[in-house]
């Protein structure tokens, strides 16, 4: 399955990315092992920005975190999508300007509008009462400036994915119903120290059709009309992100260009219609940088039971994807990468949960202790879910240029399991 994976090759039965030994990053760095890299991480950054050449593009930090990952996502002229303070944090330290940051969520406390109003960032108001409280906070911080916002919109629109990351349902905990929009918008208007700019909304995440991003974009238009109806300008419009990727050899993905094709002749038909031009605003995250990540893990044990088990060293603690969402990362062994298939296995983890599989009854080469499996397409939703449960420290992450790796996070030794942790003195007495 390297096809398209342009950065991931097969040299001497080695697993490489780049001009980089997988097996021998493997070897000396310990595994598991989160690895990256630029030259996929660039390239589909600039297919978005080929497809899209007059939007706006904020990278979804819940994705990824990583500070490299951010920072070359700001050289490429990204913004970001955050959901929390840290995130605002770790967007304005990789130096992504002011203007191109939306802080979202749909439950921010006080302290998060102040740190968003402090930031001077904008704003997606996901319900009424957040809208009066956001106002009082403005007022009680007298700010010279006013506070820019965009209204998080439910469009009840069903996007063919998993229920766990459909945001666009009419049940969704996300945005203002869409027949109260306008209503809202109108509100915003009359509040002193609050500008409302425009309209916000997210369907959903991994979505291998377009059809759905299509009828997104004519629900946004008709809440745009109908906001214009009611005398509101609008200068911004975001149909957020979820543009899935292929998982799976056998599931095709559309691609941005195909993103495009589905929602800008709507997007440009509709504002024409309406006498606006504002600007569009995407939020990719999965799409930009899950097949740029393999994530490394070191078979321990090969167990013959009523199924072959491979308990490696990274499990759901490690790549929380396939528990949380039954989700399939394809499997190469970095070390056999040219060798046929022998026998189905079943890939597990070291912890002490029955669940923690990451992989059933895969065809792979023949196992042993020593090999190096790589679980690919992990940039998305890997490392950012990462844990520290059953007291298993998170793994080192590795950015590849050609032939260099660089290590962008330190993998964590058994301090960090202690950190910000203190025994009260009254606890400290001889144990007999």
């Amino acid at each position: 399955m390297f096809g398209p994976k342009s950065h991931l090759t097969s040299r001497n039965n080695h697993l490489f990315m780049e001009d980089v030994d997988c097996f021998l990053l493997a070897r000396q760095l310990g595994t598991p092992l989160y690895v990256t890299s630029e030259k996929r991480l660039r390239q589909n950054i600039r297919a978005y920005h080929q497809a899209f050449p007059k939007a706006d593009k904020y990278f979804a930090v819940k994705a990824n975190g990583n500070l490299t990952i951010l920072r070359i996502a700001a050289q490429e002229g990204m913004g970001a999508d955050v959901f929390s303070a840290g995130e605002l944090s770790i967007a304005r330290n990789v130096g992504i300007p002011q203007d191109m940051i939306l802080y979202n969520g749909n439950s921010k406390s006080e302290k998060d509008h102040e740190m968003a109003l402090q930031a001077g960032v904008r704003m997606s108001v996901d319900s009424r009462e957040e809208l009066e409280h956001l106002a009082g906070t403005v007022q009680r911080l007298d700010q010279d400036h006013e506070a820019e916002i965009l209204f998080r919109v439910n469009p009840d629109v069903s996007p063919k994915t998993h229920p766990k990351i459909a945001t666009g349902l009419r049940s969704s905990k996300f945005g203002i119903p869409a027949e109260q929009v306008a209503e809202t918008y109108k509100r915003a208007m009359d509040l002193p120290g609050i500008l409302p700019v425009g309209l916000h909304c997210h369907i959903g995440s991994q979505i291998l059709d377009t059809a759905p991003f299509a009828e997104a974009a004519g629900k946004m238009m008709d809440i745009a009309a109908a906001v214009v109806g009611a005398g509101g300008e609008i200068k911004r419009i975001d149909l957020g992100g979820g543009l899935g990727i292929q998982y799976h050899p056998d599931t095709p993905a559309p691609s941005p260009a195909d993103l495009a094709k589905a929602v800008l002749p709507i997007f440009g038909d509709r504002c024409r219609d309406l006498g606006i031009s504002p600007k569009l605003i995407l939020e990719p995250g999965r799409s930009i940088v899950a097949d740029t990540t393999i994530m490394l893990s070191g078979v321990n044990v090969v167990k013959r039971a009523h199924v072959n088990f491979v308990a490696e060293d990274a499990g759901f603690n490690v790549l929380a994807r396939p528990m949380l969402y039954d989700s399939y990362h394809h499997i190469i062994v970095a070390n056999k990468s040219d060798e046929p298939a022998a026998e189905p296995y079943t890939v597990v983890g070291p912890i002490c949960e029955t669940g923690d599989i990451l992989a059933k009854d895969r065809q792979l080469p023949k196992l042993e202790r020593g090999d190096v499996l790589a679980f690919l397409d992990a940039g998305g939703y890997g490392f950012s879910m990462a844990s520290q449960y059953n007291g298993q420290p998170r793994p080192a992450e590795i950015l590849v240029s050609g032939d260099k790796a660089d290590v962008t996070r330190r993998a964590e030794d058994a301090s960090a399991l202690l950190a910000g942790q203190k025994i009260p003195e009254r606890l400290y007495w001889q144990i007999e």
